[in-house]
């Protein structure tokens, strides 16, 4: 099996970096319209900057809002929009939802795509992978575009400005970065790119954990304080670059398929991607019965920021062994990535492990409760 590694043809992060799409979207060539697909907060925000730096530039755009939902049903009205436009490039500013939507329409029309995230909720901005879910918020597939975005600009300043509940996601959704691909690489299994983990692949991995653990409790201090420094460009940084870089090229695990799985249960809807992703690491982490130290670390850390560690905290305080069960058998449907862990799982196992999970989380919360932490 071939090592496969992937990345975008250009990332740039900094404060004000919204003022540099114009320049970096000519030097890749670009000329005549683009399409912004967007949200309401993006556009009230950057719409007057994208007038001016544009026009200075010599560029047009449109502006398409995004409905609300990453469905096919979107991806069909963007594609028909910038067809009917005649566009050069596909631009989505926003969140996860927004990106992955303006990505699978340009991978169908064959256009570049350039993803611009005003939060670091996800790490959907540097991938490959579209994620699309019914109109109703149900996980449905997952789109693989032929090529990763041609440039990601990651406007510290907007994100600063987006809700911190944001940022922690980003946060739970990265925690799952190194215990997926670790999975993958023990079981010899292949990446979201159908290859091997590259050696680069599993180290960006090991930091986006370690950057998380050293620096996450105090860059959500600084977002609490409106203060761009360092630590808060570095869980950015691990929130959207090496998360992105990891899942896609180190591989994906347990964590994301209980995702999937749990987005059946309406109550988690209210949930964010990476809120649900950071239960499911927990998952996986009894699952693959990891050392105690490594347990509680993540433990500690989730309680310190905020991330989910029990089923309460994803809504399903009363979930019924009915729920449990089809919550495991959709985790381990035939395409999901929960295949790639270094053993075979069945559908007990799964839902064992979802109860165990809760009630170490129940237990430690306790505990760390009583400690006055």
């Amino acid at each position: 099996m071939l090592n496969i590694f992937s990345a975008p043809g250009r990332y740039i992060q900094g404060a004000d970096a919204t003022a540099y799409l114009p320049k970096e979207l000519k030097r890749l060539g670009v000329d005549g319209s683009a399409l912004i697909v967007t949200s309401a907060t993006p556009r009230q925000q950057l719409e007057t900057l994208w007038h001016q730096s544009f026009q200075q530039q010599g560029l047009n755009i449109e502006i398409f809002d995004f409905g609300g939902e990453a469905s096919f049903e979107e991806t069909a009205k963007i594609s028909r929009r910038a067809q009917e436009s005649q566009v050069s490039v596909i631009i989505g500013v926003g969140g996860g939802k927004v990106l992955d939507t303006a990505r699978a329409s340009a991978d169908k029309l064959n256009l570049p795509v350039v993803c611009c995230p005003t939060t670091a909720a996800s790490d959907a901005p540097c991938s490959t992978v579209s994620v699309i879910y019914t109109p109703q918020g149900v996980f449905e597939s997952c789109l693989f575009s032929r090529r990763n975005p041609d440039l990601v600009i990651v406007d510290t300043s907007i994100i600063l400005k987006a809700p911190l509940r944001g940022l922690v996601a980003g946060m739970g959704d990265a925690l799952a970065t190194f215990f997926e691909a670790d999975a993958c690489y023990r079981a010899g299994k292949m990446n979201i790119l159908g290859g091997s983990s590259t050696l680069c692949a599993r180290m960006i991995a090991q930091l986006c954990y370690a950057t998380l653990l050293k620096d996450g409790i105090t860059a959500l201090k600084d977002a609490q304080a409106g203060v761009l420094s360092p630590s808060f460009d570095r869980i950015v940084e691990a929130n959207t670059l090496m998360s992105g870089l990891g899942f896609e090229s180190g591989g994906l695990a347990l964590a994301h398929s209980l995702h999937n799985g749990l987005t059946a249960m309406t109550e988690t809807h209210v949930f964010m991607h990476g809120e649900k992703v950071a239960f499911g690491a927990l998952v996986q982490i009894i699952l693959e019965a990891r050392d105690e130290n490594i347990l509680s670390a993540v433990l500690t850390f989730c309680c310190s920021v905020g991330l989910p560690i029990t089923l309460s905290d994803i809504g399903l305080p009363s979930l019924t062994q009915e729920q449990a069960n089809k919550i495991a058998q959709l985790t381990l449907a035939p395409h999901e990535s929960a295949h790639n862990e270094p053993f075979a799982l069945t559908a007990g196992q799964v839902t064992d492990a979802i109860y165990r999970a809760d009630a170490c989380g129940q237990a430690f919360k306790s505990s760390y409760a009583s400690a006055g932490t």
